[in-house]
């Protein structure tokens, strides 16, 4: 059972937009339940048809599902603070991308753009399925090229938990409080007509 918050009650939108974006957050709270390799591959397939420059597809995601061999693996990645809260995930998904372009070797330079772009449609098809998806930026880079051998010429970008959604009073005491829908900028703090006149 989860306790979780309904976003669609706590986000507005101030122009009308598809459901799913107000619906998609980043809650910790995940059940422990198992997740199916179905269920992955259904983000895995949003993922796939992400737009990248020249249809480079350059990401690449390798993943973990809790209590399979390569679990402690990929939670020993993890800082300590997502460690408090990242146990009961279903699974746990590594992003890469490809630095250079594969037709000549040159660098790409929007890789990380691109791997970014697969990201978010995962997420996004997370949220339509009913999962809990949190992508994180606190682990150790290095080695998760080192432990999950990956060759030079990649890099690593972030860590996604994935899992069923939980309720908040199972998190850690200082992590319950953050279980809440965060909100947006005004569009004219980030989107103006011609030239750049923001304050930052």
């Amino acid at each position: 059972m989860t306790n979780l918050p309904n976003p669609l009650e706590h986000r507005k939108s101030d122009h009308p937009v598809e459901e799913l974006f107000l619906k998609r957050w980043s809650p910790r709270a995940m059940s422990g339940e198992s997740v199916e390799l179905e269920s992955l591959n259904r983000l895995f397939e949003a993922a796939r048809w992400a737009p990248s420059t020249y249809n480079e597809q350059e990401w690449r995601f390798l993943f973990a599902r809790n209590q399979t061999a390569h679990w402690s693996t990929f939670f020993d990645l993890l800082g300590e603070a997502n460690q408090a809260w990242c146990q009961k995930a279903g699974a746990l998904v590594v992003v890469f991308s490809r630095d250079k372009f594969t037709k000549n070797g040159k660098p790409n330079p929007v890789h990380q753009f691109d791997a970014g772009l697969a990201t978010q449609n995962l997420l996004l098809q997370a949220a339509s399925i009913g999962l809990v998806a949190h992508p994180m930026a606190g682990f150790d880079r290095g080695a998760s090229k080192r432990d999950l051998n990956v060759p030079d010429g990649f890099d690593p970008h972030c860590m996604i938990a994935i899992g069923h959604p939980g309720s908040p009073e199972d998190l850690p005491e200082n992590y319950q409080s953050l279980e809440q829908p965060s909100g947006r900028k005004p569009i004219d703090s980030i989107a103006r007509e011609g030239m750049f006149t923001f304050d930052e």
